[in-house]
């Protein structure tokens, strides 16, 4: 792990996208480990406050993470008319699941995490990434997400896949079993949201993902938004539900007054429907 550090900078390499890197400035090394499933690093940056690195990849940095927190969180709940029950797979660190409880219609959240150890970390070095990890609404099940699946039938809402890249102890929660998985998981006119990376870099994976969902599900849609320390500087998201009303339009509007509440920096019901709008080179999948 430490080979990605060269004078103090911490530089991303990826084979997923070759021929490109990504360097912060560190200042100091909090945590450098090994788990059952992968290599665990944080660190403290120069201009971006800590930062999680799994397998030499970075997840979540202080400065930018609740983009993608309120993204994969809000977009999802807001597209459901009620919410009660709620699963996550992956997403460890606590950052989807902390924005996920602020929803009061939200009764039931079940973290589903392969590595407990990122999440003893996270509760260690990025605490308010943690904070609801104990709420009284969650349950945390450390099991592999597409086993923990298999025996959940129309159990869920809302079901969230925050998992790291398609390599690793993620390459299986973007094949195709897991989203049929995923289908029979769900309650009545429940829906589903995934991270599907940047569609500059990840133009193979959109296409086989758009094709393998609008074969299981009547309703298909992708959005792309900002996330500055991720590939590209963007993160694209894909929406999926049982039910056939537009995912670019919230079924629960919040107001102002509820984002606020929510402390709310990044999600809005006007962003909502403006990052389903794409540019024309990703819209040729036909979401």
């Amino acid at each position: 792990m430490m080979d990605a550090f060269a004078s103090n900078w911490f530089t991303e390499t990826c084979p997923l996208f070759p021929g490109q890197r990504f360097s912060l400035q560190v200042q100091e090394v909090l945590y450098s480990g090994r788990s059952d499933h992968q290599d665990i690093l944080v660190f403290q940056s120069k201009t971006y406050g800590r930062v999680l690195v799994l397998d030499g990849v970075i997840q979540c940095t202080e400065r930018d993470e609740f983009a993608y927190q309120e993204m994969m969180a809000h977009l999802p709940l807001t597209s459901h008319p009620l919410p009660e029950d709620v699963l996550i797979v992956g997403g460890g660190d606590g950052g989807v699941l902390r924005e996920v409880v602020k929803h009061p219609e939200v009764k039931r959240v079940t973290l589903c995490e392969i590595d407990k150890e990122v999440t003893r970390v996270a509760k260690l070095h990025l605490p308010w990434m943690t904070t609801a990890i104990d709420h009284d609404k969650v349950t945390v099940v450390n099991a592999e997400g597409s086993t923990f699946l298999r025996e959940k039938q129309h159990s869920y809402d809302v079901i969230i896949t925050d998992g790291s890249d398609p390599i690793g102890p993620a390459k299986s929660l973007f094949e195709e079993n897991y989203y049929e998985l995923l289908k029979q998981a769900l309650k009545p006119g429940g829906l589903i949201c995934q991270q599907t990376e940047s569609p500059w870099l990840f133009p193979h994976l959109l296409r086989n993902l758009g094709t393998i969902c609008r074969q299981i599900y009547p309703e298909v849609r992708l959005a792309v938004a900002s996330m500055p320390t991720y590939p590209c500087g963007e993160m694209g998201y894909l929406l999926c539900s049982l039910h056939t009303k537009p995912l670019n339009e919230p079924q629960r509007v919040l107001t102002e007054v509820q984002q606020q509440e929510m402390g709310l920096r990044f999600y809005t019901p006007e962003m909502h429907k403006a990052v389903f709008t794409l540019p024309s080179f990703a819209h040729k999948v036909k979401w």
